[in-house]
């Protein structure tokens, strides 16, 4: 349940003292704001961590992965007593999958609650939109995925536990190149996304360096659902694969649509394509088709295994890459504030940076210099039976 605005609680406990006590409306608010004057934002047995998230609109099944992640650390964490002797508490605000609300939500998690910490958010745009809020006020933030290497540069509170863009478009360049032997490439992007541009800029820069060719460019826009302009001009230029660099929603359209056209190369994207719904609306379509990603839930690793099996418990259902991001970026924040001692900015700021070699399920995590993780890629190849490469 979302919760309820400040006044609309106002309101509703005002009218029930009203009715009880027989006040009048103004004496019945003066109460209410002692009361809440005594209790000041949690109360000093709680530390109160900010999430953005895109819960609704067209990344939903991002956010909402992103938070299923961040609350299963915060229930074992308080479930083993907290940190530094205090419960945490999650205020969680939907972005619903917009820039402007993603710095909406993030002024209040501040200004108003207090937070001592922001998570998120999924989107490169987004978390750019909020990030310049966190460094004017000295709030550590960490993004779970936002992968657009302007996200860190915005100052020394931002930080990250996802691989950058450049790393990621080499890898998906070199996987090409040197993996599947492959030369002629296509590339079709959403212009309107920093994210979808900035991958495909890199991509193309390290394949042209390998030798290899970039045959033809084509574009389209979030929220698009016909592609087969875009790609009857990339057949026509005989590509031996199909970079799309974008989200779910599209690039499984894309594919599908690439197959009624007899489109017979392989597709090949980013972590964006990473959910749930990339089969559910590409179906068979997928197969043939690869993406670079955070992590593998067949990696036998201890941490990745209990990962999964936790979740599922939990929720029912398999952690994709931004539930396992999003679980280390809070385990990450809970160990950075026992190392500090303190919720003070600066110094939790310091202990966030000083990250090395954590063992997290999206791999072993050390925040280098640039406030970026270091860290490793996969690649998985998508269809009814996805599998590591």
């Amino acid at each position: 349940m979302q919760p309820l605005p400040l006044d609309s609680y106002l309101n509703r406990f005002s009218t029930a003292i009203r009715a009880c006590l027989g006040l009048h409306p103004l004496v019945a608010l003066c109460g209410i704001l002692l009361l809440a004057g005594c209790g000041g934002g949690g109360g000093d047995n709680t530390i109160q961590i900010g999430e953005y998230s895109s819960l609704t609109g067209t990344a939903a099944t991002f956010g909402t992965s992103t938070h299923k992640g961040a609350t299963l650390v915060m229930q074992e964490t308080n479930a083993s007593g907290g940190v530094l002797g205090k419960q945490i508490k999650l205020l969680t605000e939907d972005t619903q999958s917009k820039p402007e609300e993603a710095a909406t939500v993030v002024t209040k998690l501040i200004t108003r609650d207090g937070v001592k910490a922001v998570v998120g958010e999924v989107a490169s745009g987004r978390t750019l939109a909020a990030a310049p809020i966190c460094q004017s006020n000295g709030v550590p933030m960490i993004t779970p995925s936002s992968t657009n290497p302007k996200v860190t540069q915005v100052g020394d509170y931002i930080f990250r536990v996802c691989f950058t863009d450049d790393f990621q478009g080499d890898v998906i360049a070199r996987f090409v190149h040197n993996s599947l032997n492959l030369k002629r490439a296509a590339i079709l992007k959403d212009v309107k996304n920093e994210y979808s541009v900035g991958l495909a800029h890199y991509f193309a820069q390290s394949f042209k360096q390998m030798g290899g060719e970039v045959v033809v460019e084509q574009a389209y826009s979030e929220g698009d659902n016909d592609f087969k302009a875009q790609l009857t001009a990339i057949k026509a230029a005989d590509p031996e694969i199909i970079i799309v660099p974008g989200y779910y929603n599209e690039a499984a359209l894309i594919v599908k649509q690439g197959r009624e056209l007899n489109i017979k190369v392989p597709f090949m994207g980013g972590d964006g394509w990473d959910s749930a719904k990339l089969l559910e609306i590409g179906g068979a379509s997928m197969e043939g088709t690869y993406y670079a990603n955070h992590y593998s839930t067949s990696d036998p690793r201890p941490v990745v295994q209990n990962f999964v099996k936790k979740f599922h418990e939990k929720y029912n259902e398999t952690p994709d890459a931004i539930a396992a991001l999003s679980y280390d970026a809070v385990s990450i924040l809970m160990d950075a504030i026992r190392r500090a001692g303190s919720t003070d900015g600066p110094k939790l700021r310091d202990a966030i940076a000083a990250t090395k070699d954590f063992d997290g399920v999206s791999g072993t995590i050390t925040i280098d210099n640039n406030r970026n993780a270091s860290k490793s890629a996969v690649v998985l190849a998508s269809g009814p039976d996805d599998r590591q490469e």
